[in-house]
C-alpha cells in the first residue's frame, strides 16, 4: 500500500494547522530575495576577479613565449595551462583548513584558487622564467618555494610562487593572488603520474609503490641534467649568431611580415644616421687657396 500524503488523497489537515500560514512562511520574502541577489553578485565578483587575474598572468606569459619564438633561437616555455578552482572545490578546501566561510577569510587563507603551470625544457629555463615574471613591476611576489633545489621527500620537484597582481574592475582595483608552478617536462610527467596514483589509492599509497616513485623521480632528475648538458654542448659548438632567427620568419604573425625592400631601406637609413658628418669647408679659405 502507498503512503497517504494528506490532502493529496482527500485527507483534511490536522487540527491546529493553517495551510495559508505555512505557505506564507515557506515563501521567500522580499528581503530574502534581495540578500540572495547581493550574495550572488558578491560571489560572482569574487570568482571573476580570480579569472581576470589568471587572464592577466596568462597574457604576460604568452607575450614572453611569442617574443622568444619570434626573435630568439628557442623559447624556454614549452607549454602553459591554467585552472580555476570551482566554488565547490573552494568550499571543500576551506572546510579542510578550518577557514571561516567568509569571502575575505577565504581570500586571505586560500592562495591557490587561481593556478598556472609553466612547463620548460631545461632546469635553467625554470629559473629564467621565474626571474622574468617576478621582475615585472605590477607583479608582487608573496612567496617562492624552490622544490627543485630542495625536493619533497617523495621526489617532487617544481618551483612554486604566489604572486599578487592588480585587477582593474569598473568600480575598484582588487589585489588578487595567483599560484604559479614552473617545472621541466620530466618533472611534469612525474608529477602527473604521482597525482594519479595518489588519488587512485586515496592517499594511502603502498610503501613499495612510494619507493618506486622516488626512484622514478631520481631517474627524471638524471634525465634533466643529461639533456641540459647535451643542450649546452650544442650551443657551445654553434658559431656566434648562427642560432638567430631571420626577421622575416615571425612565427604565426603573417600580418607582420617584413618585405626585403623595407628591411633594405631601413638598413640604409640607419647606416646614414651612423655615418660621420663632414663639416663644409669655409668659403673664404677655399677662394684663397684657389687664387694662391
Amino acid at each position: 500500500m502507498g503512503i497517504d500524503s494528506g490532502t493529496e488523497h482527500g485527507t483534511e489537515p490536522g487540527p491546529g494547522t493553517d495551510p495559508e500560514a505555512e505557505a506564507d512562511q515557506a515563501a521567500p520574502t522580499r528581503g530574502d530575495l534581495a540578500e540572495l541577489r547581493e550574495l550572488t553578485t558578491e560571489l560572482t565578483r569574487f570568482m571573476l576577479a580570480y579569472k581576470f587575474a589568471t587572464d592577466e598572468m596568462m597574457t604576460k606569459i604568452n607575450i614572453l613565449k611569442e617574443e622568444f619564438a619570434s626573435i630568439h633561437d628557442y623559447s624556454p616555455i614549452e607549454h602553459v595551462n591554467s585552472r580555476l578552482k570551482t566554488p565547490e572545490g573552494i568550499l571543500k578546501k576551506a572546510v579542510r583548513k578550518g577557514c571561516p566561510l567568509v569571502l575575505d577569510d577565504i581570500r586571505a587563507q586560500i592562495q591557490d584558487i587561481a593556478g598556472i603551470r609553466i612547463t620548460c625544457s631545461f632546469i635553467s629555463d625554470t629559473y629564467r622564467i621565474l626571474d622574468m615574471l617576478t621582475s615585472q613591476l605590477d607583479v608582487t611576489v608573496l612567496e617562492v618555494k624552490d622544490y627543485i633545489a630542495a625536493p619533497k621527500p617523495n621526489g617532487y620537484k617544481s618551483l612554486h610562487l604566489i604572486v599578487d597582481i592588480p585587477v582593474f574592475l569598473s568600480d575598484r582595483v582588487d589585489e588578487v593572488t595567483v599560484e604559479i608552478q614552473i617545472r621541466t617536462v620530466a618533472m611534469d610527467f612525474w608529477a602527473s603520474l604521482e597525482h594519479k596514483i595518489y588519488y587512485k589509492y586515496h592517499g594511502a599509497v603502498p610503501v613499495d609503490l612510494v619507493g618506486d616513485l622516488k626512484q622514478a623521480a631520481d631517474a627524471a632528475n638524471r634525465l634533466d641534467l643529461k639533456m641540459e648538458g647535451l643542450h649546452d654542448q650544442v650551443l657551445a659548438m654553434e658559431p656566434d649568431g648562427s642560432g638567430e632567427t631571420h626577421l622575416l620568419e615571425i612565427a604565426g604573425l603573417s600580418q607582420l611580415a617584413l618585405p626585403e625592400g623595407l628591411l633594405a631601406a631601413i638598413g640604409r637609413a640607419r647606416a646614414a644616421e651612423s655615418a660621420p658628418v663632414t663639416e663644409p669647408e669655409d668659403e673664404d679659405e677655399t677662394e684663397a687657396e684657389a687664387t694662391g
